[in-house]
């Protein structure tokens, strides 16, 4: 089921989800790498991106660190068992990924971030995605991301809440 509200009656509900992968980055003191959208001041989200035609979830996630942090020194934890999706608003369709998609389908991983702090440059690449970050705790993030994506952290929280008590 997507995440957000119901999408029966958008002029959008016939494109499909597009392929994502969404990244639990967890320090050793179990908190989670967070980043604020150079796009949007305000809004903070874990690293994400989409899955390219025939790359595995874990490939994808290596390389979305890569590009949105400027480091993929991250060891593989878990995935996620469950796929989550979420519906953009629709006045945010048609400037998103050439309005192909209605929202994201999103498969998410646990990694533990090997690296030291000094190892993350947001602007790493030519165009950065986040403006400022942070580790806080798993349950606080809720609070700080938008509301469309809200349930997908609730799902998310809820899958790796076992990897945060655990450090």
């Amino acid at each position: 089921m997507a995440a957000g509200s119901d999408k029966t009656s958008s002029p959008f509900a016939h494109l499909p989800y597009r392929p994502c992968v969404g990244i639990a980055l967890f320090n050793d003191k179990g908190e989670v790498f967070v980043g604020e959208r150079i796009d949007t001041p305000g809004a903070w989200q874990m690293p994400q991106g989409g899955i390219d035609a025939g790359e595995d979830v874990k490939k994808a996630a290596l390389r979305e660190l890569e590009e949105e942090i400027g480091s993929n020194k991250a060891r593989f934890i878990m995935q996620a068992e469950e796929t989550v999706k979420y519906n953009l608003p629709d006045h945010m369709i048609p400037k998103l990924w050439n309005g192909q998609f209605q929202g994201q389908e999103q498969h998410w991983v646990a990694m533990r971030f090997e690296g030291i702090d000094s190892d993350i440059k947001l602007d790493a690449w030519d165009h950065p995605e986040f403006s400022a970050w942070e580790w806080i705790a798993l349950e606080d993030c809720l609070e700080r991301i938008v509301p469309f994506k809200r349930d997908v952290y609730a799902h998310v929280i809820k899958a790796f809440s076992s990897i945060a008590s655990a450090a």
